[in-house]
């Protein structure tokens, strides 16, 4: 009984953690957008920002399910895509789509597959996925143009890299040995396995954790870069057409002509 209770009050641990990550990223998110965007963000309607949410949000959940294991680090870190559909996400609506497209992507991935990692990884992917997302949204939004989108696309893979390593270290990789009744060393091990060099939980951060992030960082910022200069015309269009469709007045009705 006393076993059951403790980790019950360790998963309810894990989920604080959670939902204070969430909080803390919504609020300097909104913040972002409410001092720096201002006028900006009030683009869209509700209707059409809720529906380019949801269907980015679609796009990176199913891309979150094609891992693509990599030959440098052990099993529990595979590479995917996701936070393409993200990146275009938060440079076309602002930070705080960013976040919520990147939280839905995730229970989304949930509902469909479940958890193989006692929602370590899932929890890992939405907040390193946001260490890149936010501060790449954040400077892009800070003075748009396509010096921006470069420059913000360089701090978001310097920022996720830096971040996602030493939160790895710190609590992810010891969470992860908690969750699953592992030592930590059997963890390291999984990585010496891969690479000889890989010793310690530095050593593995160092040489596992390190590249996947930044190579992950090199990818979507490359085909983001390339996409989104080309869709964003688009998107702009459809968004004028729309808005000067629904600001247009009602026709007036013809005036009724009297009979004798």
């Amino acid at each position: 009984m006393n076993k059951l209770l403790e980790t019950a009050k360790d998963n309810l641990s894990f989920i604080a953690v959670c939902l204070g990550i969430f909080a803390g990223l919504f609020l300097i998110a909104f913040l972002f957008e409410r001092f720096v965007m201002k006028e900006r963000r009030r683009r869209l309607s509700d209707t059409h920002y809720i529906a380019y949410v949801a269907l980015f949000s679609c796009m990176a959940g199913v891309l979150m399910l094609l891992e693509i294991p990599l030959f440098f680090a052990p099993s529990f870190y595979k590479l995917d895509l996701s936070e393409l559909p993200v990146m275009i996400s938060t440079f076309y609506l602002g930070p705080v789509a960013g976040v919520i497209t990147e939280l839905i992507k995730v229970a989304l991935k949930l509902v469909l597959k479940g958890t193989s990692t006692a929602f370590v990884g899932d929890f890992a992917n939405f907040a390193v996925g946001c260490s890149f997302v936010l501060p790449a949204s954040m400077v892009y939004h800070a003075k748009p143009g396509k010096r921006s989108a470069l420059v913000s696309l360089i701090v978001g893979t310097v920022f996720m890299t830096v971040f996602g390593s030493a939160f790895n270290a710190l609590y992810l990789i010891p969470k992860f040995a908690e969750l699953f009744h592992m030592e930590i060393p059997a963890i390291v091990a999984m990585g010496t396995a891969v690479n000889k060099h890989i010793t310690s939980v530095w050593t593995l951060v160092f040489y596992a954790v390190v590249p996947f992030n930044l190579l992950k960082g090199v990818v979507v910022s490359a085909v983001t870069f390339l996409i989104y200069k080309r869709i964003s015309p688009i998107m702009h269009k459809l968004d004028a057409r729309r808005t000067k469709r629904k600001a247009a007045p009602a026709p007036e009705p013809e005036a009724e002509t009297k009979t004798e």
